[in-house]
């Protein structure tokens, strides 16, 4: 499959902290047009083992197009700023450069919860809402995007509010500190449902869409969640938004 034969399909690939997915996208239809690939995110996920994932992504596809990338980062002008669920040598890395020189393709980086946002606004649960919108991935981390009017603003980081105190929200009630503490669904839902009304105090969003893979079982959090005046529900596009979202960005970077 080719960007020549297919003008309007781009590869798009969500980098996180344990797992790293590709898929070409439709960009007329936000559909994934072959079944994602997933490789486990290397440890360390150093910039040189990542990379080379990234390369083995885009060999299985035999992809030769431009491509859109997350990263689990602040990313301002294709440098990574932080880095952390990734090793942290990420921290000031020419990201975009590193990436694109593995792949030898055209390519660019993005926060990954920016992508999840930009997907979302496209094709999923925020297209066409005025206001504010925040979407929160719950994963690794938590990432986070925030969307005004339809317009993202790019690279903000609620996940790392200081939330409760002496921590960070993250570490508190991320989809991995579930898994890690085999917190039953009635124990984890008091913490969400806590940062929520944080997250509700400093912002008062009109509508939160929560993403990542924890948003497959939405039936057993989202009806549980009290005195919230904003709209909750699920990412449409779940664990894929992060990968359109990059082929979104992609297709605009690159005028596909």
């Amino acid at each position: 499959m080719t960007a020549q034969t297919q003008a309007r399909i781009v590869l798009g690939i969500d980098i996180g902290g344990t797992g790293i997915k590709g898929a070409p996208v439709n960009l007329q239809t936000g559909e994934l047009v072959a079944e994602r690939h997933r490789i486990d995110t290397p440890q360390p996920a150093t910039p040189e083992a990542v990379g080379q994932v990234v390369k083995q992504i885009v060999e299985h596809f035999n992809w030769q197009g431009p491509i859109g990338c997350t990263f689990p980062a602040i990313v301002h002008n294709g440098v990574t700023l932080s880095a952390a669920n990734v090793d942290k040598s990420w921290v000031n890395a020419p990201a975009q450069q590193i990436l694109a020189d593995a792949t030898g393709l055209p390519l660019i980086v993005l926060n990954d919860a920016d992508a999840a946002g930009l997907a979302e606004v496209v094709f999923g649960a925020a297209k066409g809402r005025s206001g504010k919108t925040i979407v929160i991935t719950l994963g690794t981390g938590i990432g986070s995007a925030l969307i005004v009017d339809g317009q993202l603003i790019t690279n903000t980081e609620f996940g790392h509010l200081i939330f409760p105190k002496d921590t960070i929200a993250e570490k508190y009630c991320s989809a991995k500190v579930k898994e890690d503490l085999d917190l039953k669904w009635k124990d984890y839902n008091p913490r969400l449902n806590a940062y929520l009304e944080h997250i509700q105090l400093l912002f008062s969003p009109d509508l939160v869409i929560i993403g990542g893979g924890i948003s497959k079982k939405a039936d057993k959090f989202i009806p549980e969640m009290q005195n919230l005046r904003f709209e909750l529900v699920a990412a449409t596009l779940k664990n894929e938004a992060g990968i359109v979202g990059a082929a979104l960005e992609a297709a605009k970077h690159f005028k596909v």
